[in-house]
């Protein structure tokens, strides 16, 4: 039969190594903090994580900022409602927004959704626009306290052409091939047509439209189908060449200079032309 004597040096190893552990443990987790599952209270002035947001906030002792802020993961969810001043996470949208008493500091919340795996959704006119996303209408509502602007949104990943509100953010890669006046788009009342320019070399655009990287302006002429500006031009891709006649106002790709300039009635808005090359 064992003994309580034989017993305790047993015990005091045991007790060493449960403390190792929980030494080691402790060290490993200061000098790599993890993410805190789930939920948390933290002060108004502390950084809210990427992909986190702020559910709530509230007055309280504790923080020198006065404020806490109760805040959530949105990993695995595809909405939330959060208040107004909380980071929206990349690719979600305000879907609403409305007045509340969680939320100290602005007295405004707002519902928020994910918008991975969807084609179109419709949004506050203060929401951020993932990228690739136009804005196809506007309209006026009761459901976007602050604003009182709704949009139409739609998601032009594997399309090449659409039709787009003024204030629309333009894809990297697409131009504007005419606009007009519409009352479908409350703010401007004016509407874009825009073109994808992948696997193209020529295109005519209007003068507002973002000319893509590598691409000039070859010419400028008038027209009624750009409301705005009265204003088209000839545009031209310089992948795979060495040189080209521009209109002065025309951007000079990254790697070309300007080799000599001439007289040209080509160009609406001004009497002078480039001749560009790769430097």
């Amino acid at each position: 039969m064992k003994t309580l004597r034989t017993r305790i040096p047993h015990l005091v190893t045991a007790v060493l190594l449960l403390l190792g552990a929980m030494t080691a443990a402790t060290a490993q987790a200061q000098a790599a903090p993890q993410r805190v599952a789930g939920s948390a209270n933290v002060c108004s002035d502390a950084a809210i994580p990427a992909g986190w947001v702020i559910t709530s906030s509230y007055r309280g002792s504790g923080c020198t900022t006065g404020v806490w802020y109760t805040i959530a993961d949105t990993s695995g969810f595809n909405s939330a409602s959060v208040c107004s001043q909380s980071p929206i996470p990349t690719g979600w949208v305000i879907t609403s927004s409305y007045s509340t008493s969680n939320c100290a500091g602005t007295g405004v919340g707002y519902y928020i959704g994910n918008t991975a795996g969807q084609n179109s959704a419709v949004v506050c006119s203060h929401s951020p626009i993932p990228a690739g996303w136009v804005i196809t209408s506007s309209y006026s509502t009761s459901s976007c306290i602050g604003t009182g602007v709704a949009y139409n949104i739609g998601n032009t990943a594997g399309q090449n052409f659409a039709t787009v509100c003024s204030h629309s953010p333009i894809p990297t890669g697409w131009v504007i091939t005419s606009s007009y006046s519409t009352s479908n788009c409350i703010g401007t009342g004016v509407a874009y047509n825009i073109g994808n320019t992948a696997g193209q070399n020529y295109a005519v655009v209007c003068s507002q439209s973002p000319i893509p990287a590598g691409w000039v302006v070859t010419g400028a002429y008038s027209t009624s189908t750009c409301t705005g500006t009265g204003v088209a031009y000839n545009i031209g891709n310089t992948a795979g060449q060495s040189y080209a006649t521009v209109c002065s106002y025309s951007p000079v790709p990254t790697g070309w200079v300007v080799s000599g300039s001439f007289r040209s009635t080509s160009c609406v808005g001004t009497t002078l032309g480039y001749n560009i090359r790769k430097a």
